[in-house]
């Protein structure tokens, strides 16, 4: 979408009032508890907003969450925080709060669909939402692009976070413009970032481990797209490759993907394209090539130099249940928390591809409905995980006009997480996940929301069935032009 002056100048209306609030907090030394999402891009954003709080010498602390609940609104109000900041969280949370807790400063930095305005009150309250003004918040802006845009208003020294929000936004998978490109606000975060000597970009192979490891060990590790027989296997990794006569070799040197010739990598993405398709994948050689967003200040051979690569350490840092190393990353810390987080990376990878390995054992484990797909998570995939396994299967199915519901049962055994995905075209029908999965989810007594093309919810487990029925006939009534 284009995005005109009216709408910039209305969100940057709201940058500017949420940056004096939180300026306005520390200067009176209050105490502040932000909380955001445990994805890549709430991780991004909370890293973002510690080091701009950090250079206030303000008081704050941060707690990483999967979602809020009542429980959860009432551990804040125990705590008596002058100022509530919620990042990449939603904004729901804020009424209910300010209707516990009136005296509570709140303020929601997020870019999630909003069900309507919400009524900003006088004593405080503030929304910076993309939505809010007409912006696409699942293209155009992620959480940590909106926590970005605050932190530089309070503070121009800031502009240093802006590789940070392109991270979190690469992790949210906005890379949706032609040919993987960041586009709308994003691209404004990309200038500052580039003007300031902090980023390169340039279009090539989009793979994991591009800029860090052998070509074998790198397609093996790609998960998105998952190639079956590929991801998760070196040695076939290592005969596919011979089969194409390409050297993982050169000099005894291993070579890394940013090693191959033109003519190797039009090779490699011809040779992957039919490997994919003879196995029933839809999927484009054009998706395989992209822009790369390199940091040009983080040292080579290392994780967090390549954006893409960068935003799968942090979600697996929040996934595995270590968010404060992703932070720690964000903020600078490139010791002890990086190598951490390395290790943590490794485990991830393995887990990712046991799932999806566990999924594709048993056919019946990935049904397909009348509208949807669905995959049964049970008791054997993390909820925590649940939403990077959706990302992944979502760009493999059969027939991409229809979108993914994958669900997983809670810790507590007594709420189901689902995680919803599909594509661009499909919503451009119609299909909006986040007001389906809200809607769905409110008449089966849980909650949920998101963007149109990824969504989530948790429902009581009791309630499975109708809500996956209802799902089901939502997604259906869309497709067919129908209003609910």
């Amino acid at each position: 979408m284009t995005l005109d002056d009216e709408h910039t100048r209305g969100f940057f209306n709201s940058v500017s009032m949420a940056s004096e609030a939180i300026l306005d907090s520390a200067r009176k030394d209050e105490l502040i508890h932000v909380y955001s999402h445990l994805d890549a891009d709430g991780i991004a954003a909370a890293g973002i907003i510690a080091k701009a709080l950090n250079r206030l010498d303000a008081r704050f602390r941060i707690r990483i969450t999967q979602w809020l609940d009542e429980k959860s609104l009432d551990e804040i109000i125990a705590e008596k925080p002058h100022t509530v900041i919620f990042t990449d969280l939603g904004t729901e949370y804020v009424a209910q709060l300010r209707r516990k807790a009136p005296e509570i400063k709140v303020i929601a930095l997020d870019h999630h669909q909003v069900e309507e305005r919400p009524a900003e009150v006088s004593d405080g309250s503030i929304y910076v939402n993309p939505h809010l003004f007409s912006i696409d918040g699942s293209r155009d802006i992620s959480g940590s692009g909106v926590v970005y845009f605050v932190a530089k208003s309070m503070d121009p020294v800031n502009v240093d976070l802006a590789p940070i929000a392109i991270v979190g936004a690469l992790g949210d998978l906005q890379d949706k413009y032609d040919q993987r490109m960041l586009g709308g606000l994003n691209r404004k975060i990309v200038d500052d970032a580039v003007d300031a000597g902090l980023l390169t970009v340039e279009k090539d192979l989009i793979f994991f481990g591009r800029e860090t490891r052998p070509i074998h060990k790198a397609l093996a590790s790609t998960t998105s797209p998952y190639i079956p027989e590929i991801s998760g296997a070196e040695d076939k990794s290592l005969a596919f490759l011979a089969s194409l006569g390409i050297k993982p070799k050169e000099d005894d040197k291993w070579r890394a993907l940013r090693d191959l010739s033109e003519d190797e990598k039009k090779k490699l993405c011809s040779a992957l394209a039919n490997h994919m398709l003879a196995r029933g994948l839809h999927y484009e050689i054009s998706n395989l090539i992209g822009h790369v967003y390199t940091l040009t200040r983080e040292e080579p051979w290392t994780p967090t130099r390549d954006g893409r690569e960068f935003a799968v350490l942090l979600n697996a840092a929040g996934r595995m249940g270590k968010p404060g190393l992703g932070i720690a990353i964000c903020t600078g810390d490139r010791g002890s928390a990086l190598e951490d987080a390395i290790s943590i990376l490794e485990e991830y990878r393995w887990t990712i591809n046991k799932y999806l390995g566990w999924i594709t054992e048993k056919p019946e484990r990935l049904k397909e409905l009348e509208n949807i797909y669905l995959v049964y998570g049970e008791d054997f995939i993390d909820e925590k995980i649940i939403g990077a396994v959706s990302s992944i299967l979502s760009t493999n199915l059969p027939n991409p006009e229809k979108p993914l519901i994958a669900y997983a049962k809670a810790k507590d055994g007594e709420i189901l997480k689902f995680s919803a995905r599909t594509t661009d075209a499909v919503a451009s029908r119609g299909v909006n996940l986040g007001k389906i999965m809200q809607i769905a989810a409110g008449k089966c007594l849980g909650k949920g929301g998101g963007h149109d093309v990824a969504a989530g919810a948790q429902v009581p487990v009791e309630n499975v069935d109708a809500f996956i029925k209802l799902v089901n006939e939502l997604v259906g009534k869309a497709l067919a032009g129908e209003t609910f």
